[in-house]
């Protein structure tokens, strides 16, 4: 009765396989593990992956060209550009002597190309532009006299 195992047999291929099952059962705990760390993982990434300037802390640059920017939460007032209601307001005016008059006057006809140089002036537009003065560093020397006395 070759084809039947022994009982010596039976007992070595049982203990084989309980070290077998062990091991099996060590892999799918670590196995187990590594699943629900990576499911943490992913779950994290997909709530990144969400994430614009209307649910989070991102500036709106940071959407990028992929879907179209949120619309702003404020509301317009409706009022026009400008200082408060029933506030005057101030501008800047026109000068009478300004401290520089440039003249910029047509090369030639619009329509003919003629110069229109001895042309008679048939109106003016003023416009004045404000500009700072250039910030330019001043030098001053100091200069320490030393004299001597008669005395010596």
């Amino acid at each position: 009765m070759s084809g039947t195992p022994s009982l010596v047999e039976l007992l070595e291929r049982l203990a084989r396989l309980e070290a077998r099952i062990v091991e099996l059962e060590r892999d799918n705990a670590e196995l187990r593990r590594e699943n629900a760390v990576l499911r943490a993982e992913n779950a994290d990434l997909r709530a990144r992956l969400g994430q614009d300037s209307s649910n989070s802390s991102r500036p709106p640059s940071s959407d990028g060209l992929a879907k179209p920017a949120p619309k702003s939460l404020r509301k317009r007032s409706g009022r026009r550009p400008g200082g408060q209601p029933g506030h005057e307001g101030r501008t800047l005016r026109q000068v009478a002597d300004p401290h520089e008059r440039i003249e910029h006057e047509p090369a030639g006809c619009g329509g003919c190309g003629e110069p229109l140089g001895a042309a008679p002036m048939t109106g003016v537009a003023v416009r004045q532009v404000f500009d700072l003065p250039d910030i330019a560093v001043r030098v001053i020397e100091h200069q320490i006299v030393s004299r001597r006395c008669r005395c010596g």
